[in-house]
């Protein structure tokens, strides 16, 4: 009797929990056979697209209570508190959740599905492209949205397949700019997106035609991970068994690149090692990070010489490249340029040509024309070591945060101020003015034969910056591109 009087609560409880589990979205729960004499627990935090699966996988198991929940990776990435097993859309998620947050976490899991990144091209887009078309055509001709590479799998690849395919280091920039201008957007001609979210897209009417890389690209690839604090690894690892003798969800591929609804099979490629990852991210933000550069700019009498195959001489095309450079970084980045050689202005052997504003502010108050009136000083030395010391210490005491601060030389000699200080002691004082957390690198162009690598590598190391250098003035152009695309973005986003 009394059991049939608490039976209504009992129901009325089991009922209430269905309920506010249904209604918050609750995971569900997987129960094994009553003869059990243990049920082990698990909780599993699954990419949305791939929760089903692990559910069904889950119901196969006897003896184990298995909670699984469909939970975007950036949220479990930012806490993995209560999660013995993650799930993520990609291997990706895991190194930065251990980078960020130290979590003592694996980097690599047991791949259970497949999803290739491709890029979504509208038909009207698509039948503007040459055919058959290739990821290169529509990166340069068509406006590319993508999310954010520094925080989302599938823009990381297609940055990385824009590096790929990129054949100099110039292009590259372009290429990204252009990217970056519709970084998180959508409502473009073509998108980048995994495979899978095309095809769910496509079931809405709204078609896209899919565009894959080639050569391939880092897929999603939904990695299995046990983490360290799992109490029950032998229930997940009979989990892992059974999610993969279960046929992948509905528009992902088997971790091999098969899919049933396609003979094309996509060859997985795995996530680059994290120093190239970290190094085309540090590229990528970059382009989207505005910066303070202080340039400058030998204009001593060997910068006069002619250069061999062309009708310029040095000064003009350091000049150009130095121009050129204005289209290279963000509209909102502040430039300024001074000048060297000996006794530029009195006794120093600087003088500024164009004060700190930014690169908008430059172009509608004609500075441009301004610089392409440089002209070398017939019979100036290079004044090189004060010039350099006397720069930094301006763009240390006008140092701006939130800004890639860079110091820029382009010389094609080497000192020969002998009135000047010496090669110590501009070390010893560039050392002097280190500031971890306020980076200033010193980025060294060396134009000619004559520009000497050994100095300009010495000083732009004692600041955490790189010497460039080619025995071709012609090539400064392209050397100049090369050294600002390669500068690093600020910590604490970027390592330094």
């Amino acid at each position: 009797m009394g059991g049939a009087r608490r039976a209504p609560a009992v129901v009325f409880g089991v009922l209430l929990v269905l309920a506010v589990a249904a209604w918050v979205g609750v995971p569900h729960l997987r129960f094994g056979a009553d003869d059990c004499t243990e049920v082990t627990t698990l909780s599993v935090a699954a990419a949305p697209e791939v929760a089903p699966a692990v559910d069904q996988a889950a119901r196969r198991l006897p003896c184990a209570r298995i909670t699984v929940t469909a939970r975007d990776p950036a949220l479990v990435a930012e806490n993995l508190t209560g999660v013995d097993v993650w799930i993520p859309s990609s291997t990706t998620w895991l190194r930065r959740a251990q980078a960020g947050k130290s979590w003592d976490l694996p980097v690599h899991g047991t791949s259970v599905a497949m999803s290739p990144v491709v890029l979504g091209i509208t038909e009207d887009a698509a039948a503007d492209l040459p055919s058959p078309p290739t990821w290169s055509d529509a990166l340069d001709t068509l406006r590319v949205g993508l999310p954010d590479p520094a925080r989302d799998p599938v823009g990381l690849s297609t940055v990385l397949a824009a590096r790929h395919l990129a054949p100099t280091s110039a292009a590259l920039t372009a290429t990204l700019r252009r990217l970056a201008t519709t970084a998180g957007t959508t409502d473009t001609p073509a998108v980048a997106l995994s495979e899978q979210a095309l095809l769910e897209h496509n079931r809405d009417g709204k078609r896209l035609v899919p565009l894959y890389p080639d050569p391939p690209v880092p897929a999603l690839d939904y990695p299995f991970t046990v983490l360290p604090n799992a109490h029950h690894r032998a229930t997940a690892q009979q989990l892992l068994s059974a999610l993969l003798e279960t046929p992948p969800p509905p528009d992902l591929r088997s971790p091999d690149g098969h899919a049933g609804w396609t003979p094309t099979v996509v060859e997985p490629v795995p996530v680059p090692e994290p120093d190239a990852v970290d190094e085309v991210l540090n590229q990528w933000a970059v382009i989207n990070l505005s910066g303070r550069l202080h340039i400058l700019l030998d204009v001593s009498g060997s910068m006069g010489q002619p250069v061999p195959g062309t009708d310029r001489n040095r000064m003009a095309v350091t000049v150009a490249a130095t121009e050129a450079g204005f289209g290279i970084v963000k509209s909102t980045t502040k430039v300024g340029v001074w000048l060297f050689s000996t006794n530029l202005d009195g006794d120093r052997d600087y003088r500024e040509l164009l004060p700190v504003k930014t690169v908008a502010e430059h172009l509608a108050t004609g500075s441009p024309a301004k610089l392409r009136g440089v002209r070398a000083i017939e019979g100036g030395a290079t004044g090189l070591y004060d010039s350099v010391l006397a720069s930094y210490r301006s763009a240390r005491e006008n140092w701006e945060s939130g800004r890639l601060n860079v110091v820029v030389v382009m010389t094609d000699g080497r000192n020969e101020d002998r009135a000047g200080i010496t090669r110590e002691t501009l070390l010893e004082e560039l050392a002097a003015l280190q500031d971890p957390r306020r980076p200033l690198p010193v980025v060294a162009l060396g134009i000619g034969e004559d520009a000497d690598v050994e100095e300009l590598t010495a000083i732009a190391t004692a600041t955490g910056g790189r010497a460039f250098t080619t025995p071709d003035p012609a090539a400064i152009t392209s050397i100049f591109h090369a050294a600002l695309s390669g500068m690093l973005c600020q910590p604490p986003q970027c390592k330094p």
